[in-house]
């Protein structure tokens, strides 16, 4: 199935899942933007980037085969497999970067942005009683059981 035909499938959960591919690379660049504050901008960017790293291995089934982890990290991000349990996941990531608008508006209100819209992209899979499917091309179900 080519990525275009994933998309044609108007399964959520997809759309779900580039978003937060996206959501990778806009929150480990604005996180570390944001390591260059002198106030608490540090301590939500050092959080942006740790969620990017999290999302890595959430969005991407095939580095937690690859990559050496061990069986607590694996069995955490195991638990993220339904669309409500990731909505969830993205909707804390989401409130965290939310938060750092008491302090100052920082560019980390566009990585709050787009892990809102991951969120509800996932909720609304789960609420239209659409199964989580993940992309062939992220490592989904045809890539990850050729490694076995």
């Amino acid at each position: 199935m080519t990525l275009a035909e994933e998309f044609a499938t108007r399964n959520f959960s997809i759309y779900g899942q580039w978003t937060g591919v996206i959501c990778i690379f806009l929150c480990f660049a604005v996180g570390i933007s944001n390591l260059f504050h002198v106030s608490i901008m540090i301590l939500f960017g050092a959080i942006c980037v740790a969620c990017s790293f999290l999302i890595i291995f959430v969005e991407v089934p095939l580095l937690l085969r690859i990559c050496p982890t061990s069986a607590k990290f694996d069995t955490f991000m195991r638990r993220f497999t339904t669309n409500y349990m990731r909505a969830a996941f993205y909707l804390i990531m989401a409130i965290i970067q939310w938060l750092s608008l008491i302090k100052e508006a920082s560019s980390l209100i566009a990585a709050a942005c787009l892990l809102t819209i991951a969120a509800a992209f996932y909720a609304l899979a789960g609420i239209k009683n659409q199964g989580f499917i993940g992309s062939k091309t992220l490592g989904g179900q045809g890539i990850a059981q050729m490694i076995i």
